[in-house]
C-alpha cells in the first residue's frame, strides 16, 4: 500500500460565468493534463440571489460531459430539444453532450436564498466525442449512503466503494464520485484506483491530508493510525488538492470534521483542442464544431436519453 502525496494545494478562485452567476472555479481553462479526464470544477456556492439568479441560458456543449451537484436551492434544466427539469437537494445530473447539445441551466435559491452546489466537466474520449447525447438525473435517495461506526458519512455518486456502487453509470471514464464527512478528530483512509487522477475539494470545516508515501506492503487499518505521517494541514474553505499516483488518500478532521468531495477517474492521455464548452480533440475538429454552431447544425442527434 502507498499513501498518495499532495500534488498540489489551491484556493477556489472568484469567477463569473454564464449571464453574471458569481462563483469560484477551483480550475479549469488551463492545462488539461493537470486533471485528466476532468476539465474544469465550479464551486456555485453563494447566499445571495443577485449574484446568481440569472443564471446559465443558452450554451452549446460537445465533446464533454458535465456533472451537477445541487446541495441547496434548485436548478431548473432544459435543452433545444424539449427535455427539461429540476434538481433538488441532493440531486445529481450527469450530462454526456456528445456530438452537441444546447442547453440552459437556471439557478433558484432555498427559502433562505441559499443556491449551493458544484459542477464538473469530465472528457470524452475521441471514440465518444460525438456519441449521442444523454442525461443521468438522478434523485437524491438513489445514492447510496455509507455510515460508518466512528461516524464517517460517505455517498456514492458514481462507482464502487466500500461495497456500495453509486447510480451513474456506463462512464468511460470509470469514475469514482464520493461526497465524504469525517468527524472531529478522526483519521481515515480511502482507497481509490493507483493509477487513476484524483482530486479532493473540502467545502466544510478543515482537515489534514497525508503527505508521504509508506512502505510497499499491505497495512492494516490499526498498523496505519500507529504510523508517523507527514500532513498537510488544509484548514479553511474551498480548496482544491490534487494528488500523484498512489493506493490511499488519508485525512484527519480538524476540531469541527471535514466535509470534502473525493473524485478520481482514468486519464485520457488524449490530444485536448479546446474552446469554452466545445472540447474535441483536434483544431480541425474544433473549428467543423464552431463552424457547426454558427450555421445552426450544431445539434447532431435526436432526443437525448433520459435514465
Amino acid at each position: 500500500m502507498s499513501i498518495r502525496p499532495v500534488r498540489s494545494v489551491a484556493t477556489a478562485v472568484p469567477t463569473i460565468e454564464g449571464a453574471g452567476v458569481k462563483l469560484h472555479r477551483a480550475f479549469g481553462f488551463t492545462d488539461p493534463k493537470i486533471a485528466d479526464p476532468f476539465l474544469l470544477f465550479d464551486d456555485f456556492r453563494n447566499d445571495h440571489p443577485d449574484d446568481y439568479l440569472a443564471g446559465f441560458p443558452w450554451h452549446p456543449h460537445r465533446g464533454i460531459e458535465t456533472i451537477t451537484y445541487v446541495l441547496a436551492g434548485t436548478v431548473a434544466h432544459g435543452d433545444s430539444l424539449g427535455n427539461s427539469g429540476t434538481l433538488g437537494a441532493g440531486d445529481i445530473q450527469w450530462m454526456t453532450a456528445g456530438s452537441g447539445i444546447m442547453h440552459q441551466e437556471m439557478p433558484k435559491g432555498d427559502t433562505k436564498g441559499r443556491m449551493h452546489g458544484f459542477q464538473l466537466w469530465a472528457n470524452l474520449p475521441a471514440s465518444q466525442k460525438m456519441t449521442a447525447p444523454r442525461y443521468q438525473d438522478l434523485e437524491a435517495k438513489q445514492i447510496p449512503h455509507l455510515h460508518e461506526d466512528d461516524g464517517t458519512i460517505v455517498k456514492v455518486v458514481a462507482g464502487t466503494f466500500w461495497g456500495k456502487t453509486g447510480p451513474v453509470e456506463g462512464v468511460s471514464a470509470e469514475p469514482q464520485y464520493l461526497d465524504i464527512f469525517v468527524p472531529a478528530g478522526k483519521r481515515r483512509t480511502f482507497r481509490l484506483a493507483f493509477a487513476h487522477t484524483v482530486f479532493a475539494y473540502v467545502f466544510e470545516g478543515s482537515g489534514r491530508f497525508a503527505d508521504a508515501s509508506a512502505p510497499q506492503g499491505v497495512l492494516t487499518e490499526k498498523e496505519l493510525d500507529g504510523r508517523e505521517l507527514v500532513f498537510r494541514d488544509l484548514s479553511g474553505d474551498r480548496t482544491i488538492i490534487h494528488f500523484n499516483a498512489g493506493d490511499d488518500v488519508v485525512v484527519e478532521a480538524g476540531e469541527t470534521g471535514v466535509r470534502f468531495l473525493l473524485i478520481s477517474g482514468k486519464p485520457l492521455g488524449e490530444p485536448v483542442a479546446w474552446h469554452g464548452p466545445i472540447v474535441m480533440n483536434t483544431q480541425a475538429e474544433l473549428i467543423e464544431a464552431v463552424n457547426d454552431l454558427n450555421n445552426g447544425n450544431f445539434v447532431k442527434q435526436g432526443a437525448p436519453s433520459k435514465t
